[in-house]
């Protein structure tokens, strides 16, 4: 927010520029926020360690995969596979559990502002045994091989290799901001809060219990929709994708999206095969993320079981049921539209509870929290 509040020095001194002609003159943009200074990667960006990191400690740390299986269209070159990973042939890395991947189709085709395009990458990551580091094998920038869409590899020129990296962090950070940030905690935790107070009294003890978790959230969603998401702002200003971009991946994404796995982090971490230490020894976000779920779902639990001390009270409890109902209904019918709601609908026992309000309370705090404080330094 500190950079919106000195736009108009920003404006003033990179309004009209279009282009950065130099680094310098990129770096002269953060100089420009005096409380802030210099984000703190700008002196490890152009590292394959710092970008393998990203993926499990930086500001979207929720798309890393184990790979399974070898991407069908991925059209690399075995004996570059081989040499970079000391001999051994990607299809032994990965029934060694040693391959991880992220593949950002979901971008294909999106429509961009200004008529540019935006990049739809496979990237495959490796273990480094020696010091269990994650590390780049090999991106490709577009879903279909062929000869303009070639494979670049950390053995590939120097430049050549980093610019392929700056292409995938570009559709990195289209799929961070508009899923992982604002999609997920901003966007539907807003349903989530407009549905609270429409079906629970201020006095309910599950409204007290999320409460907390739901402060200025609807404030902050209208500063950003004015500031940042509005035709001709910020987003449309310095993203390729600009709004119609954005909106458009929160469309595909939003209805696949499940409340009892995408925003709960261990079920979330098994589904993508990360939650065993063993496959991947280091991953900050799973560690400290799956810790505290289960601190907030044992608190949710706790107070829920107070209160719903029999199947009688959440049966009759007619604020509860219409607020669980709210959740599922069809957007077209005035609902959230939410799938992976426990009871889809209806409250039988405590445990449904305890599930969705843990989630929505993780979202809020842990989601948010992993996906919004680091993009200043990332």
């Amino acid at each position: 927010m500190n950079l919106i509040k000195e736009s108009k020095t920003l404006q003033a001194t990179y309004g009209g520029s279009g282009s950065f002609k130099s680094f310098k003159d990129l770096k002269k943009l953060y100089k420009q926020t005096k409380k802030m200074g210099l984000p703190l990667s700008q002196k490890h960006w152009t590292s394959d360690y710092w970008f393998g990191a990203q993926r499990i400690q930086g500001a979207n740390p929720v798309l890393i995969k184990l790979a399974r299986s070898i991407p069908t269209n991925l059209d690399f070159d075995p004996s570059v596979v081989k040499e970079i990973l000391g001999g051994m042939t990607l299809q032994e890395a990965v029934d060694a559990k040693r391959i991880f991947k992220i593949d950002l189709k979901v971008l294909k085709d999106l429509p961009c502002a200004g008529g540019r395009t935006i990049c739809c990458p496979i990237a495959l990551f490796y273990l480094d045994q020696k010091k269990n580091d994650l590390l780049p094998l090999c991106i490709q920038l577009f879903q279909e091989p062929n000869e303009t869409n070639p494979v670049f590899y950390p053995t590939d020129p120097p430049y050549a290799w980093l610019v392929a990296k700056m292409y995938y962090n570009n559709a990195d950070s289209a799929m961070h901001q508009s899923i992982t940030h604002l999609g997920f905690t901003h966007i539907i935790m807003e349903g989530t809060v407009i549905c609270t107070h429409r079906h629970l009294s201020e006095a309910h003890p599950m409204f007290k219990l999320m409460a907390p978790h739901f402060l200025f959230l609807l404030a902050i969603n209208k500063r950003g929709l004015d500031k940042l998401i509005n035709i001709g702002g910020w987003v449309d200003k310095t993203t390729v994708y600009g709004v119609e971009g954005m909106l458009e991946v929160m469309r595909r994404k939003l209805d696949v999206w499940k409340l009892d796995e995408d925003p709960i982090p261990p079920a979330d971490c098994a589904r993508r095969g990360v939650l065993d230490k063993f496959v991947l020894p280091y991953y900050p976000y799973r560690d400290d993320a799956v810790a505290v779920y289960y601190l907030i779902e044992k608190y949710v639990r706790t107070v829920v079981r107070h209160f719903y001390d029999s199947p009688d009270k959440i049966e009759h409890d007619y604020e509860l049921q219409n607020w669980a109902a709210e959740l599922v209904r069809p957007r077209e019918e005035g609902g959230l539209g939410l799938n992976g709601i426990a009871g889809n609908g209806r409250f039988t026992h405590v445990e449904q509870i305890v599930s969705v309000i843990s989630a929505m309370i993780c979202t809020c705090s842990v989601g948010h929290a992993a996906s919004n404080f680091m993009q200043y330094d990332e």
